[in-house]
C-alpha cells in the first residue's frame, strides 16, 4: 500500500476514536479519561509490538539512533495531546472537541512548511485557510 492508502485507513480508524471515547468516558459506569487513555494506548502498544515482530524490524538499532530524541519529543507531545483530547471528550461534545483537535492537521502543515522547508503553494494556503474556517464554523456555538 502507498502512503495515500495508509492515510485513508488512518482516517477511517481514527474517525471512530472520538465517538467511542465519548461513550466510554461519560454516563453511567464511565471510565476516567486517563484510564481510558492508558487502556487504548496499551492496545496500541500491543499492536505495534505485533507489527514489529511480524515485520522483523530491529528495535535496538532505533534505540541507539541519533534520531531518538525526536521520537521521545514526539512521544511527549503525543502523551499531552491524547490525554488532553480524551479529557476534553469526557467533558464536552464530540462535535466541538473533535474538530478543534483535528486542527492539528492544519497546524502540522504550517510547521512542515515553516520548520521543515516543505513547499508553500497557493493551494496549500487556501486549504489551510479553509480548514481554519471549517473548524470555526463547526465548533463555535
Amino acid at each position: 500500500m502507498n502512503y495515500l492508502s495508509w492515510a485513508v485507513v488512518a482516517l477511517g480508524a481514527y474517525s471512530l476514536v472520538a465517538p467511542l471515547m465519548k461513550v466510554a468516558t461519560t454516563g453511567q459506569a464511565k471510565i476516567p479519561s486517563d484510564v481510558a487513555a492508558l487502556v487504548a494506548n496499551g492496545v496500541l502498544v500491543v499492536g505495534t509490538v505485533g507489527v514489529i515482530v511480524v515485520s522483523g524490524q530491529s528495535v535496538t538499532d532505533s534505540v541507539i539512533s541519533p534520531k531518538l530524541p525526536y521520537v521521545l519529543a514526539a512521544g511527549a507531545c503525543l502523551a499531552v495531546g491524547i490525554l488532553s483530547y480524551y479529557r476534553a471528550l469526557a467533558l464536552g461534545p464530540v462535535s466541538i472537541v473533535a474538530p478543534i483537535f483535528g486542527m492539528f492537521l492544519a497546524v502540522s502543515s504550517v510547521v512542515g512548511i515553516v520548520a521543515l522547508g516543505e513547499p508553500l503553494t497557493v493551494r496549500k494556503v487556501a486549504g489551510i485557510g479553509f480548514a481554519v474556517l471549517a473548524i470555526a464554523l463547526v465548533s463555535i456555538d
